[in-house]
């Protein structure tokens, strides 16, 4: 039986080089007898003569199995260098082991190096130094004492060297003492702990703690799961912890009593789908032309050219309401002077109705088409793109308070009365509009244009024109 005892200072290096001679002279796992120094009674290491063979041929092994042995070493249990060589001697026959998650050695194996990894890092977040500097030295001196789980001080050691480079420093647990001196850290076994000074910077970190302690989000749970009970004796804020704890629920709740009122979630919703249904313009003065130019209530204005004003007198009696600009009306900026344009002023000419006496307008301010080569094909707006418009529509007939307004097409008959189908058969028939106005409904222009039947096209021209002819005796008699 073969006797090896592992001092704690060096294990990972140690084990490794005792390992390597041990498996090279084909030494089973059963006649080896670990011991780690400090937890055994087995003789020394080096007390031994040629107990422990050595061997310098290099032996390769997978690079997870070296990582989990150089934090396992470290890890309190007697057994961990046994169970070391254990899996060890296994990957010589078995070498995808170390992929296995179902193997119980390599799981145990697994549980400890996890273990490890969490004393380390338990070890930065809470060792405290206070001051024992000698007065009048030229560097500043601290020490700390702290109780690990694990024998975490050497892997940590580069740690705490890094980050307290410009200080002298030490370490002291109860296994392996660490001290920074002139750039180097020495290893030392452990000692007692020491009586350390009261440190006055205490008192601020305390008042930092209580403040940045959020009463509101206390789990004692969680937090006793990060910050382990165990360690609470030697933090100087564990004194605070208690009283933190025991007062929450009434800061929590003093917050809450002074903290602002916030909306539902749903208002939000609700505001912003006002925002895009109410009129950004309020008043009906001059100012709403130029308002309507500047409007991006809908993604309209980003291809067209411009947003095509009313024209006429503001307080008509008579308002024309057409669908859209077309091409040419986007690129001159004024409404019904394309084809569709030029037909309704001929046939309201026909009809005894004056043009220029009449305000007209249409539904959609901006011109809707997409591109064929230079072309630009008119689009009918769809009911959100009537709704966004609406507004200024409503604005153009609150000013102007006209007798009568003529819907000409479906999309001026939805703006104006809510409903924009069956044009045709609501023709030259007087409703009642949203806004309490009377609407005469017709077709528009453009329908004529597009109809290929000669017949058809007079029939409907002519019905067209009497549509005019009723709007201009309903106004004539309404003003009578």
């Amino acid at each position: 039986m073969r006797c090896v005892t592992v001092p704690l200072i060096g294990a990972s290096t140690v084990w490794r080089d005792v390992a390597r001679g041990l498996l090279a002279a084909g030494v089973a796992p059963s006649d080896v007898l670990w011991n780690a120094e400090g937890q055994g009674d087995a003789p020394d290491l080096f007390g031994v003569d040629d107990a422990v063979p050595t061997s310098a041929a290099a032996l390769t092994v997978p690079r997870s199995f070296v990582a989990m042995a150089n934090s396992v070493c470290y890890h309190s249990d007697p057994q961990r260098f046994a169970r070391l060589y254990s899996l060890l001697w296994r990957l010589r026959s078995q070498p995808h082991l170390m992929s296995d998650c179902a193997d119980p050695d390599l799981a145990k194996l697994r549980q400890m190096e996890k273990a490890v990894h969490r004393c380390r890092h338990k070890m930065r977040a809470f060792v405290r130094f206070r001051e024992i500097s000698v007065p009048g030295a030229n560097r500043r001196s601290f020490a700390a004492w702290f109780e690990p789980t694990h024998y975490t001080l050497e892997m940590n050691a580069s740690f705490f060297r890094d980050r307290f480079a410009d200080m002298d420093w030490r370490i002291v647990t109860p296994d392996v003492t660490a001290i920074y001196r002139g750039g180097e850290v020495a290893l030392e076994p452990g000692q007692p702990a020491p009586k350390l000074p009261e440190d006055a910077s205490e008192e601020l970190w305390l008042t930092y703690f209580r403040n940045i302690f959020n009463p509101a989000r206390l789990k004692v749970n969680a937090m006793t799961s990060e910050m382990p009970r165990k360690y609470w004796k030697n933090l100087p804020e564990a004194a605070a912890i208690p009283d933190l704890i025991a007062n929450a629920p009434a800061r929590a709740r003093a917050m809450a009593a002074a903290a602002p009122t916030l909306p539902p979630l749903r208002a939000a919703s609700a505001q912003a789908q006002q925002a895009r249904l109410t009129s950004v313009w309020a008043d009906t003065g001059e100012g709403l032309e130029a308002a309507i130019r500047t409007c991006t209530r809908c993604p309209l204005h980003c291809t067209a050219t411009q947003a095509v004003c009313g024209e006429g007198p503001q307080d008509a009696a008579l308002m024309i309401v057409g669908e859209q600009p077309g091409d040419q009306e986007d690129l001159a900026g004024r409404p019904f002077v394309g084809p569709a344009g030029q037909l309704f002023v001929k046939v309201a000419q026909e009809a005894g109705l004056d043009r220029s006496a009449a305000y007209v307008t249409n539904a959609v301010k901006h011109f809707k088409h997409i591109p064929r080569g230079r072309r630009r094909l008119h689009q009918r707006p769809n009911g959100a793109e009537i709704e966004h418009c609406k507004w200024w529509l409503d604005a153009e007939i609150t000013r102007a308070a006209p007798r009568l307004i003529v819907a000409m097409g479906a999309t001026a008959a939805h703006a104006l009365t809510g409903m924009g189908a069956r044009v045709t058969a609501r023709r030259g028939g007087i409703e009642r509009g949203r806004l309490g106005h009377d609407v005469l409904i017709t077709v528009h222009p453009s329908y004529l244009l597009r109809l290929p039947d000669a017949d058809a096209q007079a029939a409907a021209t002519a019905a067209f024109r009497a549509d005019l002819a009723l709007a201009a005796r309903h106004v004539q008699t309404a003003g009578a």
